[in-house]
């Protein structure tokens, strides 16, 4: 069963090391994010899943580890402590990778975890059965929700300004608030696509995880650095 979800940008700007120069601007998103991580671990979980976009749908179990080398920092993570042996197609895609260093800074490293990466097409259904499937798995089970909002809020966005993206975004900021399962699922697919929004998958996940669970919701971050809407809730 369900019982705590944190919400969590994706980008890899979270990281100081990445952000370089510009990693103060990020601190009040990063204090959010050790903020609904405590929520997690206040819960007492049995199990801790992350969920978060990739490339393609894979399971990244306990141990796998993820690289931001490839945004020409030479740092390495880890989901979790190793947990046996991890084949080399379990490395983290860039969100979870994000993740396993939130987890790390505060404090998570030990805890019993896994990853799972869902690709941006991923339809509604099968979203809400993922999500349906991970409530099941233990008694305590929390998620950590890895996603961006729409890219496209400013002319330097990178996705260029669209209309549309600060009114999907608004809707998106309420639910999480609200932990309004409903409305997520709701979410246009294609409208998400356009606007660039990494996070849909994974927050309807988070609907079909929530189903008969009695939560509340609390929005604590929500702007659009670098013309990306970044969100920070945590449902308990």
């Amino acid at each position: 069963m369900l019982v705590a979800a944190a919400v969590c940008p994706c980008a890899p700007l979270l990281v100081p090391e990445v952000a370089a120069g510009a990693a103060p601007e990020l601190d009040a998103a990063r204090d959010a994010c050790t903020d609904v991580l405590g929520v997690l671990a206040a819960a007492r979980p049995d199990r801790l899943v992350v969920v978060g976009p990739a490339e393609h749908d894979r399971p990244c179990p306990q141990g796998s580890r993820g690289s931001f080398q490839g945004f020409g920092v030479d740092l390495d993570v880890r989901l979790g402590r190793d947990g046996g042996t991890v084949s080399q197609e379990a490395r983290l895609p860039a969100s979870l990778a994000v993740a396993a260093w939130l987890l790390d800074r505060t404090g998570w490293a030990d805890a019993p975890m896994e990853g799972l990466g869902v690709a941006e097409p991923l339809a509604v259904e099968r979203c809400i059965h993922i999500g349906q499937d991970i409530a099941g798995s233990a008694e305590r089970v929390v998620l950590l929700v890895m996603g961006d909002a729409s890219a496209c809020r400013t002319l330097k966005a990178p996705g260029y300004l669209d209309d549309r993206a600060a009114g999907f975004d608004a809707v998106v900021a309420r639910a999480l608030a609200d932990a309004d399962t409903a409305a997520l699922k709701a979410l246009d697919t294609g409208l998400a696509r356009e606007l660039k929004a990494s996070g849909r998958a994974p927050w309807q996940i988070l609907a079909g995880a929530a189903e008969g669970a009695d939560l509340s919701g609390s929005l604590l971050y929500d702007d659009a650095p670098y013309g990306v809407g970044y969100l920070v809730a945590t449902w308990s």
